[in-house]
This record gives C-alpha cells, sequence and structure tokens, in this order.
C-alpha cells in the first residue's frame, strides 16, 4: 500500500514539475493515481462473509470461476487418480483462501516455480506453489494447491503440517490472478460445473462420500 501512494504521489507530482499549470496531464495524473489506488484496495479486499459450514461437505476454497472438473492423475503425495476441480481467480477477485473441510493437516509442501498463467495446463506442476493434505476427522484425505499465475509473484499461507483447522476458516492468500486446485475422492459427489462462479467459505462444491466400514 505504501509503495503504490509513494508511485501515485511520484506521478503527481511529475505532473506538476514538467507540465506545471497544464490542467488536463495534472488531472490525468490524478486519475492515474487514484486509479492505481482503488485497484490495490478492491485487490486486498476482505469481506465480512457468513459461512456456510457443514459436516460432510467440501466448502469451496476462494472466489473465482470453475475452470476444471475431471479425474486426474495427482503425482506429488497420492501418487494415484483424485477427483480435480479447479477454481481460477482472476484479479478482480477476493483473494483470500479457505479451508475446504475441517481436519489435521497432514503434508505441506512449498515448491518455488514458475510464473506461466494460471489457466496454462502445466502450471500445476511447474508455477510457484503449495500442497496441503487435510485429513478430515473419519480418515478421509483432501488435497489443495495455491498456484501462483503470471502476475502472482507471492503465495501466502498460514498453517502447516499438524495443524488443527476449521472448514471456512482462511488458511492463505495469493496475489493477484491465480488458481486453487482440489483433489478429492473418487467417489465425491460434486454440486458445481465447469463455468460456475464461485465464493469462497460460501458456494459447497460437493459432498464427501461416507466412509466405508
Amino acid at each position: 500500500m505504501a509503495l503504490v501512494l509513494l508511485f501515485g504521489g511520484l506521478i503527481v507530482g511529475m505532473a506538476y514539475y514538467f507540465t506545471p499549470g497544464n490542467r488536463l496531464v495534472i488531472g490525468l495524473s490524478y486519475a492515474v493515481a487514484i486509479f492505481l489506488l482503488v485497484t490495490i484496495l478492491q485487490f486486498f479486499r476482505h469481506p465480512t462473509r457468513r459461512l456456510n459450514v457443514q459436516d460432510g461437505t467440501i466448502l469451496c476454497p476462494a472466489d473465482g470461476k470453475v475452470v476444471i472438473i475431471e479425474e486426474a492423475e495427482e503425482p506429488e503425495y497420492v501418487k494415484g487418480r483424485r477427483l480435480q476441480v479447479s477454481v481460477f481467480m482472476s484479479p478482480v477477485n477476493v483473494h483470500v483462501n479457505r479451508n475446504p473441510v475441517t481436519g489435521t493437516v497432514k503434508f505441506f509442501k512449498y515448491h518455488p516455480g514458475k510464473f506461466l498463467v494460471a489457466w496454462h495446463p502445466k502450471s500445476s506442476t511447474l508455477n510457484e506453489r503449495t500442497t496441503i493434505v487435510v485429513e478430515t476427522p473419519d480418515g478421509q484425505e483432501v488435497l489443495m494447491r495455491q498456484i501462483a499465475g503470471a502476475l502472482a509473484r507471492r503465495i501466502v499461507w498460514y498453517i502447516g503440517a499438524g495443524d488443527a483447522v476449521k472448514q471456512g476458516e482462511e488458511y492463505g492468500f495469493i496475489k493477484f490472478g491465480s488458481r486453487v486446485d482440489l483433489f478429492l475422492p473418487l467417489d465425491t459427489q460434486i454440486a458445481v460445473q465447469v463455468g460456475d462462479r464461485v465464493k469462497g467459505g460460501v458456494t459447497t462444491l460437493g459432498k464427501l462420500a461416507a466412509p466405508k466400514t
């Protein structure tokens, strides 16, 4: 925020210095400075929400658009087939990430990497990312992956291996355009479709099948 204010002030100052008395240029400099400030403020906004917490359900971890629902190989932790659900966050979305389920963090790993556009097929394996596995109280595992995009240059997370987490609570943040992938048990009942607009902590992505006894 301080950098944005400094940059905006620099733009206005240069307009006054190089074009004194030119109302058009000075007015445009103020418009650019205000635009930058509003853009940053809306990106880092953190609206209060009534969370849709329900046992057995999977809450959406982020605001955005569902771009992938398919069976896929998860090579890092599961090393097998899982149901992948991916949510793309554009720069205009709220970028707070929320826990999809309640449980214990069983696995965490951060990967430095590239900054391909978040919808690129290889972004989930080549981009900067985190892999987090949460085990629910009944023993089911949900893998969530924060993926940086072309503009995102920092992934933030607040949890680590061994931590207890609650459904709907914040676990991280990704700056600018980015993506969150979930890898779910194959028998998960999905409640959304590709193209749906979703909200973190509000939209129910699906329901975990009852554990086998």
